[in-house]
């Protein structure tokens, strides 16, 4: 029950959904993560402590930047059934697809 609760409280928020719809598309690190939602640096290494800790999130030192990542949810079955049901959802939502889009433009050089 625990780790079902857990997988629910992570993706209670819309910018955890909108983290984990972006790092389907490529590995991002917490500054570009912080341009593409507009958020403070603080929040967003909250969100991605929150989906760390349930599962959703891998992170990655790569000298000067932490790479975050979808996990494959092979450790929690409730991740990985939600990993594949979000893959096809929020595609038609305007905000998420303006999101999308702009998310080659975003690079770390430039924002970081």
């Amino acid at each position: 029950m625990k780790a079902f609760v857990k997988v629910c409280k992570a993706m209670s928020d819309a910018s955890r959904v909108k983290i984990v719809k972006m790092l389907q598309y490529r590995v991002m690190c917490v500054c570009e993560l912080t341009h593409a939602l507009g958020l403070a640096q603080p929040t967003v290494s909250k969100h991605l402590k929150i989906l760390e800790q349930a599962g959703f999130v891998n992170s990655a030192r790569d000298e000067r930047w932490v790479n975050y990542s979808l996990s494959d949810g092979r450790d929690n079955p409730y991740v990985a059934s939600f990993l594949g049901k979000i893959a096809h959802w929020m595609e038609d939502d305007p905000d998420m697809a303006s999101l999308i889009r702009r998310l080659p433009d975003i690079r770390r050089e430039e924002v970081c």
